[in-house]
């Protein structure tokens, strides 16, 4: 099972997100949060496989929770699903550890597959 934490601001993104990961039988939400020191926190609390990150966030953003989460939460894999794509950005995100990065609008096989991908890890844990 994969333990997936949510951490988006907008309500309903977070919801439709958590309705779509729960509905595969080998992924389970185990929170959401919606600014980036709840992010932090949640994922220290609960240890997650994976994290579903925006890039936009109250308290400090998505930017901040990655760089946190690298040095908290090491074998936490993070996946940005963001409306914003620019370069910048997500250079940025790869240089704290983030690996794959969708933007808002791609199928929800897509988010499911990677999500899954990343919760094999290196290890193929799945």
């Amino acid at each position: 099972m994969t333990r997936i934490l949510i951490c988006d601001d907008d309500a309903m993104i977070g919801e439709a997100l958590h309705e779509v990961l729960e509905a595969e039988p080998d992924l389970t939400v185990v929170a959401v949060a919606r600014t980036a020191p709840e992010a932090v926190e949640q994922a220290e609390q609960h240890a997650p496989d994976v994290v579903v990150l925006d890039v936009r966030m109250p308290g400090g953003g998505g930017l901040l929770v990655a760089r946190e989460l690298r040095h908290r939460c090491p074998t936490t894999r993070v996946m940005v699903f963001s409306a914003h794509a620019d370069p910048v950005t997500i250079a940025e995100m790869r240089h704290w550890g983030v690996t794959e990065y969708l933007v808002k609008g791609v199928p929800n096989t897509e988010i499911v597959d990677t999500v899954r991908k990343l919760g094999r890890g290196p290890f193929g844990k799945l």
